[in-house]
């Protein structure tokens, strides 16, 4: 079984590209709500995260997503800290995941393939892309954020010019009938390859 890893910038629309993967009956693995349900039944990792950033980061028993992202997206040596803490549990999980599965290939959908070098677990590598203006306006109106925190996000990833070169696919993501038809290509591509 292949492993294919999806990724792209904040706002490229990975999470849209994920769900066509999903919709011709792909497993598609979503790192990033696993990552929070860990953050929350994980004793380990709970302790961890209360260890590095405080009682604070958890309110009234949930996660305090507002007060982490405040935190890390503007220290850099905090964010790493808190990615070493979470994305081992988070890959352990993700292999429990794929070996349940009966498919030619599976989708892990994570933003940080490339920022943390783990490009080599993958078989593939499918990127999203949009232009940054159009990924700042998704991002508005879907989480309420603002630009500043936004662009202070994106500075945090690697830019597209520097992901496509060791992407095998790249999915441009700004009209969703031409994502939709690229989206089929990949997959038989894929498909033919396993």
């Amino acid at each position: 079984m292949k492993v294919v890893g999806l990724t792209g910038g904040i706002g490229s629309g990975k999470t849209t590209v994920a769900q066509m993967f999903k919709d011709l009956g792909v497993p598609v693995y979503n790192s990033d709500i696993e990552a929070k349900a860990l953050m929350h039944s994980s004793r380990a990792v709970r302790k961890a995260v209360v260890e590095l950033l405080g009682k604070t980061a958890y309110k009234k028993n949930k996660l305090n997503r507002a007060y982490i992202a405040k935190k890390v997206f503007n220290d850099e040596n905090l964010l790493k800290a808190l990615n070493n803490i979470v994305h081992p549990v988070v890959r352990e999980h993700f292999l429990e995941w794929v070996s349940c599965q009966d498919h030619p290939y599976v989708i892990q959908e994570t933003a940080l393939i490339f920022e943390n070098e783990n490009q080599n677990n993958y078989d593939a590598i499918i990127l999203v892309t949009a232009p940054e203006d159009i990924r700042i306006q998704r991002v508005v109106s879907r989480d309420n954020s603002n630009e500043k925190e936004i662009i202070s996000r994106i500075k945090n990833q690697l830019s597209d010019s520097e992901k496509i070169p060791y992407s095998s696919f790249v999915v441009e993501n700004i009209d969703l009938k031409k994502t939709s038809k690229k989206v089929l290509e990949v997959n038989k591509a894929l498909l033919e390859y396993t």
